[in-house]
Parts: C-alpha cells; structure tokens; sequence
C-alpha cells in the first residue's frame, strides 16, 4: 500500500499572529513564512494544502508566498488557485495553493462568487502518486454564514459530480476533501453535511476527531479538517503547535489501499 502524509494550514496570508492585515512588514512575512517552512520540513508531508495565501498582494509584502515556501522546502510541485485579484496601487492575488513531492497531473480553481476580495473557492488537483491518480480538493468556505457555507458546498459537490461523470475512471480512490471549513463539526453544519453528500463514493472519515485548531495561542474550535475516502487506512492525525499562523495545521498520515 502507497503511504501518504498530507498537511492542510491555513497560513492566514503570512503575517502570523498579528491581528490586522497589511501592518507586518515585508521582512516579518518573510521570516513567518521560513518558519512555516522549517515546521514543514519536520513535518515531511508529502502534501500540503494551504489557505489564505498569497501570490503578490500589496497587503502581503508584494511577493509570491508560494514560490517562497516552495525554495525554502525544495517542494518539486506547486500550484495556485486563485480565489481574488484586483489590480492598481492597492493589488491583491491570493486564494489556495498544493505543494507536493508528487506529480500534479492537472489543476483547476472554482471561485464561488465574484467578489474581487474576500471571495472564497476551491482548488482540485490530481496528484500522479506512484502511477496511480489522487484527486484532492483544497477548499475554503465562508467565515460567518452557515446558509452560504451549505451553498458553496452545493457547487462542491455538483462540480465533482461532473468531475467524476468525465474523468472518475481515471481515478484510483474518490476525491479527498480538506481545508479551512471555518465551523465547528455540528449536525447542521458544512462538514456533516459534506460527509453526506459524499456518501455515494464510500463512507468518509473526518479528522482530526478530537483537538481544536482555531485560534492557534488558545484553541476553541475545529475549523480545519481532512476527509479520507474508504480506501484511504489512516494511520495518524495530530493538530500541530505553532505560532506561525492564527490556524493549527493538520497532519494525517494514511495508506492508500
């Protein structure tokens, strides 16, 4: 069995845990980003799904975070998803991103609305993991409205089922689904309404099952999970202590059967 190790960490644009966007420096977003970049090292993901980052915006230092973290982590994969871009003296580009030691077969960005800031979506990928294609989805949902979260959900899962109708057979296991869910794991909720929606493809696992991972000094809630496929065996999750970010990152380690 191929085993795997796989991060999702909301990077909150790299300006750690200072509260208020565009009052860190560009030396300070640098220095949070190569901390972000030793944590992963010892990590050893094979994969890591980031939130909230950036590709040059005016807020965030004006340089691509993505492009820095993959130098500093020797990452021979990356790719963006962009969720918003505004152009002008104030720029902004930033949305989600996937390193991987593994091939990425193809990418695609799915913006939920068209708000030029602000505006959420989902990145999928298909990683080539020994031959066999694992397709994955880095997603980030709405952070104050549960009716708009179950929305973006319905675009979620009517695009993967048009995914799977065209390109399920290529796929060795159905798709797994992390990131930022910005809820708690509540019956009423995105990601128990997700795990539902997901039920044709097999019965899912949600992790981390215990801990919290939001805000990172004092931890209240769960807000950033990983969902696993049937034939995905886990055998470890662990919510990692930092203090690069207001997000825990989340580690699973499972075998593909």
């Amino acid at each position: 069995m191929q085993r795997l190790r796989l991060v999702t960490f909301n990077i909150a644009h790299g300006r750690g845990l200072n509260p208020v966007q565009g009052l860190v420096t560009q030396r300070k977003m640098r220095l949070n980003l190569r901390r972000i970049a030793r944590l992963l090292d010892k990590l050893a993901p094979d994969v890591v799904a980031l939130q909230e980052i950036d590709e040059r915006s005016r807020w965030a230092g004006n340089f691509d975070h993505l492009d820095y973290l993959r130098v500093h982590t020797r990452f021979a994969h990356s790719v963006f998803g962009i969720n918003n871009r505004r152009t002008g003296l104030l720029n902004l580009s930033y949305g989600n991103a996937v390193l991987a030691h593994h091939p990425i077969r193809s990418a695609e960005t799915v913006v939920f609305g068209q708000r030029r800031m602000g505006e959420k979506g989902f990145l999928y990928v298909e990683l080539d993991v020994g031959g066999r294609c694992v397709p994955l989805v880095n997603l980030h949902l709405h952070h104050s409205s549960r009716a708009k979260r179950l929305k973006q959900l319905d675009l979620l899962v009517a695009w993967l089922r048009e995914k799977h109708k065209l390109h399920g057979k290529s796929w060795s296991i159905p798709p797994i689904v992390c990131g930022d869910f910005n809820n708690a794991h509540l019956r009423v909720d995105a990601t128990a309404t997700l795990l539902k929606h997901l039920a044709p493809y097999g019965t899912y696992t949600l992790h981390p099952q215990a801990g919290r991972t939001f805000p990172s000094l004092l931890p209240a809630r769960t807000l950033d999970y990983i969902f696993l496929p049937p034939e995905c065996r886990l055998v470890s999750c662990e919510i990692v202590r930092t203090i690069a970010s207001d997000h825990l990152p989340v580690l699973v380690e499972f075998e593909i059967r």
